[in-house]
């Protein structure tokens, strides 16, 4: 079998993208090691790629400008607000556009289109070309981005001309995925598609990575360190956790003594929360760091890790780090709104909790804090779901439907 992939971001840091989209191919070599593998790398920066790492066959490596011309940049004042198209969005789609269209596909059994960032550019860059007929496009998030669940950007008449155009190239697809199924069932509807979308979770291959020695790893402190790594977005609400271990330590001296809650945190509100709870007992606050020390510091430091999912209401997109976490065999708590993606994949219902509410939150710390001490039966929140067999499984779904 022969796979093209066309991929915007394999950087080994910076990004989770780049850690997905690098595990994935791992994980298609693993699942077909006698296949051929050529990947087209399209990127708009300088980065760490460490691409001879990857288990492909053949690399292509491309860059193009992000920087419009200035006189797109200045043409682009008026015309967006008299035809509600970006001049420079569309030059900018257009470089990813003119490398796509040479490449040579034909000889391809599976072709794979996959996006990076908020902009979508390299889907958007296949609307009208050839290969877009042959082609299994993948969503990572949705588009544009006053769709995306959990944002406060609202839509604008540029959003609406955008939604026209991402439901043109999904028409000429062959096949749609996405990486969770509440979004698969939401972009199938938002961008009218007769044909399904399918479900291809994120995930993580430690094989396709060789991390540098860690050098900001904080060594725990306490039998069992609790920690969030992550930025504060989407309505990811991290109050109520800080609240609810709060009530925690402040009720028996036992978890004064045996826990500690690390926060590596972003965002617009964390100084707001650095001011308000900076005091509070056994919490700190530190900087994110590096992909190598953030993972060196949950796996070896961390023995409670903390997700949280975009809300406050519903949060239709699968987070990144849930296939790392799954691969660390790490206890995981998920704060999460009522309907959410994680609460179709976590089997454990001690590993996940509303959001919204601090008691049951206290309540399923205090059980994993408690098991962690009282060494009890290791527990695996996601099951199977980000095993090589099931990604297996999921693949070949999409690969039937393509032929």
């Amino acid at each position: 079998m022969k796979f093209l992939i066309i991929e915007q971001d394999l950087r080994v840091s910076g990004t989770s993208q780049g850690i997905i989209s690098r595990s994935f191919l791992g994980k298609l070599r693993k699942a077909y090691p006698e296949s051929l593998i050529d990947v087209h790398y399209i990127k708009a920066e300088d980065s760490v790629d460490k691409l001879d790492l990857l288990p492909v066959d053949h690399m292509v490596e491309y860059r193009v400008n992000a920087a419009a011309p200035m006189l797109v940049q200045l043409a682009n004042k008026l015309y967006w607000r008299l035809f509600n198209v970006s001049l420079v969005e569309e030059w900018f789609v257009k470089q990813y556009a003119k490398i796509i269209a040479k490449i040579d596909y034909e000889k391809y059994d599976h072709i794979f289109i996959r996006s990076a960032g908020i902009g979508h550019e390299m889907i958007l860059a296949t609307l009208d070309l050839p290969i877009l007929k042959k082609a299994i496009v993948n969503f990572h998030d949705p588009f544009p981005v006053a769709w995306y669940v959990g944002t406060k950007v609202k839509p604008t008449k540029l959003d609406f001309f955008r939604l026209a155009k991402m439901m043109k190239v999904v028409e000429q697809a062959h096949v749609c995925t996405s990486t969770a199924s509440y979004m698969s069932h939401d972009l199938q509807h938002l961008y009218g598609s007769k044909k399904p979308f399918f479900t291809l979770p994120h995930q993580y291959d430690p094989t396709v990575f060789s991390l540098k020695e860690p050098t900001q790893v904080r060594v725990k402190e306490k039998p069992v360190s609790i920690s969030y790594h992550g930025a504060l977005m989407f309505g990811r609400n991290i109050e109520n956790l800080i609240k609810a271990y709060s009530e925690l330590v402040n009720s028996d001296p036992k978890y004064v003594e045996n826990s500690e809650l690390i926060l590596r945190v972003k965002g617009n509100e964390v100084a707001r929360f650095k001011e308000i709870y900076g005091d509070a007992l056994n919490i700190k606050f530190l900087d994110t760091v590096d992909f190598s020390s953030s993972s060196s510091e949950q796996i070896h430091q961390s023995d409670i890790v903390i997700i949280l999912e975009n809300g406050p209401y519903y949060c239709n997109i699968l987070v990144g780090k849930a296939p790392f976490l799954a691969s660390i065999n790490k206890a995981v708590l998920c704060l999460s709104p009522k309907k959410s993606e994680l609460r179709t994949i976590v089997s454990d219902d001690t590993c996940i909790a509303d959001m919204g509410d601090v008691t049951e939150i206290k309540t399923k710390l205090k059980k994993l804090i408690d098991n962690e001490l009282d060494k009890g039966e290791p527990v695996k929140p996601f099951g199977e779901y980000f095993s090589q067999e099931n990604f297996k499984v999921q693949l070949n779904e999409i690969l039937q439907a393509n032929k």
